[in-house]
């Protein structure tokens, strides 16, 4: 118990836990949980497209994986809002899908996040370090 207790706060984890508690009792008690989710998700998108520049003007090269974790990002924040904000419609039955304008627009941004995800792994096998690395242990 002691040992877990150190590490809880030499690994500045309890630092993330209150800003986060803190956040989130400030977002239900102004009842703006879903707007703070979608703000903080607009600050993660700009956080990456920030570190993708620094990384191409320190390294004179395009990091992939940063600019496909913003599109994720931003795929997801369309997704929540779509499924939170606009969508008031059942989705009882597969053809629901079909003629709802928002329910497809949900398909596809489904799609789109499905796409998103295997261009990130496809990133990561074909980086510059993951290949090195395997070229280092051989």
């Amino acid at each position: 118990m002691r040992k877990t207790l150190v590490n809880f706060f030499s690994d500045k984890l309890y630092i993330e836990l209150s800003i986060t508690a803190v956040l989130f009792v400030i977002a239900l008690a102004l009842d703006k949980l879903m707007d703070f989710i979608i703000y903080m998700l607009y600050f993660v998108i700009f956080l990456e497209i920030v570190r993708a520049v620094v990384n191409y003007v320190r390294e004179q090269r395009v990091s992939m994986t940063l600019l496909v974790d913003a599109f994720i990002i931003l795929a997801l924040r369309e997704f929540i809002v779509n499924v939170v904000k606009v969508n008031k419609e059942e989705l009882s039955t597969f053809e629901a899908i079909f003629s709802s304008s928002i329910n497809f627009n949900l398909l596809i941004l489904s799609g789109v996040i499905l796409f998103l995800m295997i261009i990130r792994y496809l990133s990561i096998i074909t980086s510059q370090k993951h290949l090195l690395k395997d070229k280092m242990e051989d």
